[in-house]
């Protein structure tokens, strides 16, 4: 088991693991294979998923993994004992009257935890017990306001689990406590005896959530009644309007691929179709820049690599960890089992007592049966982070080539804008309905598989020129990348399409329907996924593919890349990402 967060550059390793162990015991117990810790809070899919719950409130990098454990059992029990469409047809609308309510609705699934789990049973109470130490020991129980909820929050929970509350404060809470009991204790009796009934148990909670309301001044005064205010209830309603806002929850922290479904492509009895593949080109991108600037562009590649610091030969070590499997590579001599060596049988004679006479299988880890190939999307859009795209499959193709990897990157546009020759074509074909892809796709070759970083290191500073980057259709894209790979003898083929929005083509658009080249997509990566002989991952550059890809990264490349960019890819190629 995890112990405490480490200090220094340990810290963010420790918190992205015990961030994955919580998430795979979350998705064991929930059933719900989409939860995931992504920027140290818990989604469900795309969209964040909110805890309203103060105790629930932690750090994943600064609490013990006990802390991380408790979240996930607390989380794992309100999604499957609440019934979320009633409860949010009962909650009241905003401020603490729904904050009380939704605490209550909490603590009521964590006293449904089946005592045959007596490891969950000692996580929740733990958690709720370490929150209440924190809080007091914080200095938010002075305030009117903190008292208040601290007293509130310790009479429900011991109420309703049947422990104590805890000693440290039972003292002091006393007087309120006491205050508190006459009017609520009808409603904290129902909590406990109608606890199994989320319906019955919500009269009660909003009993007691309007009755703490009902006994509070507004939280959001005006300005000058601001200023009339208790000094010593300061901190505690700044903590307490944080937990009121509950305004965006469920956003995703990244903006979520929109896509729809396309009419024509449902209907279309042929699938996809293409207009003409008479224009379509297949081009090595270096023969598109000239050489002067090509160097040019080699130069400011390799300024932007070495800005990075990252380390090359550990990404390597660790793309080799993850993508290697043990080869045969010889003999291992002079063994004390095995199978017997008969050049060693002679040492019999002189030294009867001689063991070291067998031989056995030598096997050394090795990456050179694994190809990778980067997909990068050459639409327009791209173009705002061309550089830090560049740079980052520059490292990529440099540590998996270290690392004895085989690697290629590819691109994909169009040969023109808003169609081309296809859609002028079209037009004097009398514009046929649902004529299918309406532009000439353009793949371009990089760096090819068989050719080392050394000598492709031009031809990756060509993804730099900015007018490649015309319109996107990545569909097509993606079963070209997965073909290339397959013609290649490999035990294990990864495509890693890099990405910054959905298909596009303006003409395609027009002359069918919005999302037709996105149902495109949708099929192709489905279909691969099946087949099974190609792994097929999504890297979103500001945006979450999740539409698209089962598997898949959101990552933001407006800010420098550091180690924790690159641990993040890493887990997405072994698997431990699914957005």
């Amino acid at each position: 088991m995890l112990g405490p967060a480490p200090g220094g550059p340990r810290r963010q390793q420790w918190q992205q693991r015990a961030e994955e162990l919580s998430a795979a015991t979350l998705r064991a117990m929930s059933g719900d294979a989409s939860l995931h810790f992504r920027g140290g809070h818990l989604h469900q899919g795309g969209h964040l998923l909110p805890l309203h719950a103060p105790h629930l409130r932690i750090d994943t990098g600064a609490v013990d993994y006990a802390d991380c454990r408790a979240l996930a059992d607390a989380v794992a029990l309100r999604l499957r004992y609440t019934d979320k469409a009633m409860h949010e047809a009962l909650r009241p609308a905003e401020g603490i009257e729904r904050l009380v309510f939704e605490w209550l609705e909490q603590l009521r699934v964590e006293t449904l935890v089946d005592a045959a789990l007596p490891g969950q049973v000692h996580n929740l109470r733990h958690r709720f017990e370490r929150w209440a130490r924190d809080y007091h020991r914080a200095g938010l129980t002075r305030g009117q306001l903190g008292m208040l909820m601290y007293t509130l929050a310790q009479m429900c929970w011991s109420r309703l689990t049947g422990y104590p509350v805890l000693e440290e404060t039972e003292e002091m809470i006393e007087g309120m406590r006491a205050g508190l009991a006459e009017p609520l204790g009808t409603a904290l009796a129902g909590l406990r005896r109608q606890r199994g009934d989320q319906a019955a148990y919500a009269e009660h909670a909003l009993v007691i959530a309007r009755h703490v309301t009902s006994e509070l001044p507004p939280l959001r005064r005006e300005a000058d009644d601001a200023e009339n205010e208790a000094d010593e209830d300061d901190d505690a309603r700044r903590r307490f309007r944080l937990l009121l806002n509950f305004e965006g929850e469920g956003e995703s922290v990244i903006a979520k691929a929109e896509t729809g479904e396309s009419r024509v492509f449902g209907e279309s009895e042929d699938g996809y179709r293409i207009f003409t593949r008479a224009h379509d080109t297949e081009l090595e991108a270096a023969g598109l820049v000239r050489r002067a600037l090509l160097q040019e562009f080699r130069e400011k590649l390799d300024q932007c690599v070495a800005a990075q610091g990252i380390n090359l030969r550990r990404l390597a070590r660790e793309l080799r960890s993850l993508l290697a499997v043990p080869h045969r590579d010889g003999w291992l001599f002079d063994e004390e089992e095995g199978r017997i060596d008969g050049r060693r049988l002679s040492r019999l004679v002189t030294s009867p007592t001689e063991r070291r006479l067998f031989r056995q299988d030598r096997f050394q880890p090795a990456a050179d049966d694994c190809l990778v190939s980067l997909l990068v999307d050459c639409s327009g859009s791209m173009k705002n982070n061309v550089e830090a795209v560049a740079t980052l499959a520059d490292i990529l193709l440099r540590a998996f080539e270290m690392a004895g990897v085989k690697s290629e990157l590819l691109g994909f546009t169009t040969g023109a804008w808003n169609g081309g020759r296809p859609h002028r074509e079209w037009l004097a074909a009398g514009s046929p309905p649902a004529p299918g892809r309406l532009n000439e796709a353009c793949h371009m070759v990089f760096k090819p598989l068989d050719r080392p970083w050394r000598r492709a290191r031009a031809g990756v500073a060509a993804l730099l020129k900015a007018d490649l980057f015309r319109e996107g259709i990545d569909g097509e894209a993606v079963d070209w990348a997965c073909e290339r790979l397959l013609a290649q003898e490999a035990r294990r083929r990864i495509l890693i399409v890099i990405s910054d929005g959905c298909p596009n083509d303006a003409a395609t658009r027009r002359a069918n329907d919005a999302f037709y080249l996105d149902n495109h997509l949708k099929e192709v990566v489905a279909r691969r996924e099946q087949q099974g002989a190609v792994e097929v991952l999504g890297l979103g550059v500001g945006l979450d593919l999740s539409p698209f890809y089962r598997r898949c990264l959101a990552i933001d490349l407006s800010a420098t890349l550091d180690n924790a960019v690159f641990n993040e890819i890493l887990q997405l190629i072994v698997g431990r990402h699914r957005r």
